[in-house]
């Protein structure tokens, strides 16, 4: 008898219930594969667009050449920027973008692609000697990293004697020490701000001082050469005056004397012997400056040059530093042993003698040592030192009472007459070189010095 098959209607065979699982596990491969497809086509579009778009837009960067053309060294690239770069973005070195002016040249606020934002330091036809010269600063500056120092990201150099020589920063976006210590910006530091302000920018004088062979003097520490970062971190910029330190056995570099009123080492200036020491002295007059919010030289007084260490020395040396306090720092509360502290080491800077002065590293340790200490103890005393007998009363408002007399606050502008004479404009925009003398009394003889 004949089997009969009905045609359309095949009797599922043991074969096809096997193979329905595996059906299924392909369905749900298929759809993981397709979400990592999109994952990783969206991830190469963004890595493209975001990362490699834009180096490839960029010039290609070129490392530092010693003088027989090969490279010297592959850690420190540098980017070699074309003139018509920085023309576009400081907007042909408007007066929109500028920064800062001095005695050596213009400083520009920049926007490159990307919106990255950096600092172009126009030197002035002058400033440069040689192209020679220029490089051999640009190799110096290649050598300074480090997170309390501005970093130099690159240069343009245009061929010629009359050719561009620009270097390129990285941009600090919160001004500097002197505009907050003048009240420029509008707004005061606490204590606790001054006091980092302090230890990070000694971190970084440091790390010029030690951190780097052959050791770089700055040669003009003052407050508008600290820059304020994120976080209110300092960052020391304005290497035009720098110069490499002693090496082996020498204790001393013989050099024509630089700086700015104020802030120049009486030693220097006597014997033209540069150490970092000189360094130290200059960063001692900040530390004074931060506690009291006062020029480096008073003018105000009739037939008087008034140094502030003049000023600052009877009150600190009778461990009163309330006599010398910013009055801003009286309106909140103010750990005063850590602004005497900031105050007695920066007399410590000042001596006459350089060698009895500290290091830069002795400095930030004993800022750092002081600030952890107030920070741990703080709760478990009085933020203002028991042992005054002077009774403060705090407001908001713009006046202060101590001792039951009334103080009203002013913030010291560019434009007051402190500010008004050409030796302290110095203090913002150029660095000019006088003599002082052994008392830092700055009655000495004024001379006046180039850029060599």
């Amino acid at each position: 008898m004949a089997n009969i098959v009905r045609v359309g209607s095949p009797t599922p065979s043991h074969d096809d219930h096997d193979n329905h699982p595996h059906g299924k596990k392909h369905l749900w491969g298929g759809i993981v594969i397709g979400i990592l497809t999109v994952f990783l086509v969206a991830s190469l579009y963004y890595l493209f667009k975001k990362k490699l778009l834009p180096s490839l837009r960029r010039k290609p960067q070129l490392s530092l050449m010693n003088k027989k053309g090969t490279l010297k060294d592959e850690k420190n690239m540098l980017r070699r920027f074309q003139l018509e770069e920085v023309v576009k973005a400081t907007k042909n070195f408007s007066q929109e973008c500028l920064l800062g002016s001095g005695a050596f040249g213009n400083v520009y606020k920049g926007t490159f692609d990307v919106e990255v934002t950096l600092a172009i330091k126009r030197p002035h036809n002058e400033s440069y000697q040689s192209a020679e010269e220029f490089m051999n600063e640009v190799r110096l500056l290649s050598r300074v990293k480090h997170r309390n120092l501005v970093s130099l990201v690159g240069f343009c150099e245009e061929p010629g004697a009359k050719g561009s020589k620009i270097l390129v920063y990285e941009y600090v976006p919160n001004g500097s020490l002197l505009e907050y210590i003048t009240g420029k910006r509008g707004s005061s530091l606490n204590w606790r701000q001054r006091a980092n302000i302090a230890i990070g920018a000694a971190k970084g004088i440091a790390h010029l001082h030690e951190g780097i062979i052959p050791s770089i003097i700055h040669r003009d520490i003052k407050p508008s050469n600290i820059l304020v970062g994120d976080g209110f971190e300092a960052k020391v910029s304005d290497f035009g005056l720098v110069k490499c330190g002693p090496t082996g056995d020498q204790s001393h570099v013989s050099s024509q004397v630089k700086g700015t009123p104020g802030y120049l080492d009486p030693a220097y200036c006597s014997s033209f012997h540069l150490t970092p020491f000189s360094d130290v002295y200059s960063f001692g007059i900040i530390l004074l400056q931060l506690i009291s919010a006062r020029p480096a030289i008073e003018l105000a007084k009739l037939n008087s040059n008034y140094h502030i260490i003049e000023w600052a020395r009877p009150g600190l040396e009778r461990g009163k530093v309330e006599d010398i306090l910013d009055v801003s720092l009286l309106s909140e509360p103010c750990n005063m042993k850590m602004m005497l502290k900031m105050g007695q080491l920066g007399l410590r800077c000042v001596v006459n003698t350089p060698k009895l002065r500290p290091t830069m590293t002795q400095v930030w340790q004993e800022l750092q040592e002081a600030l952890y200490l107030a920070e741990n103890f703080i709760h478990k005393q009085p933020s203002w030192d028991s042992r005054k007998s002077v009774d403060y009363e705090y407001s908001q408002s713009s006046f202060v009472s101590i001792n039951g007399v009334g103080f009203q606050r002013f913030h010291v502008e560019m434009e007051s007459p402190s500010f008004q004479s050409t030796v302290l404009r110095c203090l913002e925009n150029n660095s000019i070189s006088h003599v002082v003398s052994e008392k830092t009394s700055l009655k000495g003889t004024f001379c006046e010095i180039g850029r060599t």
